[in-house]
């Protein structure tokens, strides 16, 4: 496929990249909001090769990073009960919660399993009818269409063994959040492609236009990214806030009409708490009532377990962009891949996993 040429293609990158120093006269700070983009940014260098004045700015683009500490400790009251077989994918057994992991609950006896999929967690509660299986529901808008599949399929099949802990987040509220506070430095975003793949555009123009910022939906590959971040440059050297496709061989401008339709079935919007930020209005999914009844929380009476956050870690500010991972007194120091005091380090979209993993310690990589 030609764009698979294209966008490894460094003669064309090196094109994009000096493009971006021609049109640039003033210092401008970007954030791109995904996780993933973080990764792909700070693995390849490319926020030190752009021009002195380009800031980027790391956003709360990483679903593991923002889930509250509490369904953190609630998942793993429950993945420690007898006759509970939990599921969950492989970013989420490391995470922290306030005093261990889904690793430790594993090695004390706990049955709990890496999936690839919630629906194969839906055929285990099928295949274990004497078992409670519950799936461990994380993610932006990218994921949670699988996941309102998985339950939408258990009731068609009459499973009543089968449950989710929901902790999904919606990418826009969060940007509304960080562009409404006070301290916010953000003059433009580079929006993830694959949360647009699912829910298009029409979220992103009311944004653009009450906070004047332009919004630039983008893909993961280094030329994608300097893509990007070249069309956000332009926008701000122009003064314009507008929304703009450079992801369009995946992104179409109303997103993926029937994941959509999936999704207003089975969720509806609430007020959720993100971790290291706190409530951000309507900025989540929990199931509608006609699906209570596949709530983990519910089902095992774990609504009443809270948490307080680790006074060291500065995971909050890293996902609003206020700092780098470095900038946090305990990074590399209290807080290791070994000795993590948030999901921000072993996460893999989070910041602190990406600056550790290739070296970026010291203030002023950025």
């Amino acid at each position: 496929m030609r764009y698979l040429d294209e966008f490894n293609d460094p003669a064309l990158a090196r094109r994009v990249l000096d493009e971006i120093h021609r049109i640039t006269t003033r210092p401008w700070a970007v954030m791109e909001v995904c996780g993933g983009q973080t990764h792909s940014i700070i693995r390849h260098g490319i926020d030190q090769l752009l021009p002195d004045g380009i800031e980027l700015l790391h956003g709360p683009g990483c679903p593991v990073c923002v889930t509250p500490l509490a369904t953190i400790d609630r998942a793993l009251a429950i993945a420690a009960l007898p006759g509970v077989i939990f599921c969950s994918f492989g970013d989420m057994l490391r995470v922290p919660g306030s005093t261990h992991d889904l690793f430790s609950v594993k090695s004390r006896g706990g049955d709990v399993r890496i999936v690839y999929s919630p629906l194969d967690a839906v055929r285990l509660a099928a295949q274990h009818p004497d078992r409670e299986v519950v799936f461990f529901a994380v993610g932006f808008e990218t994921t949670a269409p699988a996941n309102a599949l998985a339950v939408d399929q258990a009731r068609r099949q009459g499973l009543t063994n089968f449950s989710l802990i929901v902790s999904h987040v919606l990418v826009p509220p969060a940007m509304e959040a960080i562009l409404s506070s006070p301290r916010c430095r953000v003059q433009g975003f580079l929006a993830a492609g694959h949360v647009c793949a699912v829910m298009g555009l029409d979220d992103y123009h009311p944004l653009a236009a009450r906070h004047q910022v332009p919004v630039v939906v983008t893909g993961f590959e280094p030329l994608d990214l300097l893509d990007g971040i070249r069309r956000v440059v332009a926008q701000l050297e122009q003064g314009n806030a507008e929304v703009e496709n450079a992801y369009q061989r995946v992104v179409t401008p109303h997103g993926n009409p029937a994941a959509r339709a999936l999704l207003d079935a089975v969720f509806e919007p609430c007020t959720r708490d993100w971790r290291g930020i706190g409530p951000i209005p309507l900025s989540g999914w929990r199931l509608r009532s006609e699906y209570h009844s596949f709530d983990a929380e519910t089902r095992f009476d774990v609504g009443h377990i809270n948490a307080v956050e680790s006074p060291l870690c500065h995971s909050g500010e890293v996902l609003q962009g206020l700092i780098t991972p470095p900038e946090c007194p305990a990074f590399g120091r209290e807080c290791t891949p070994r000795t993590p005091l948030g999901a921000t380090m072993v996460s893999d979209e989070g910041a602190c996993a990406a600056y550790h993993a290739h070296r970026r310690i010291t203030v002023g990589n950025a």
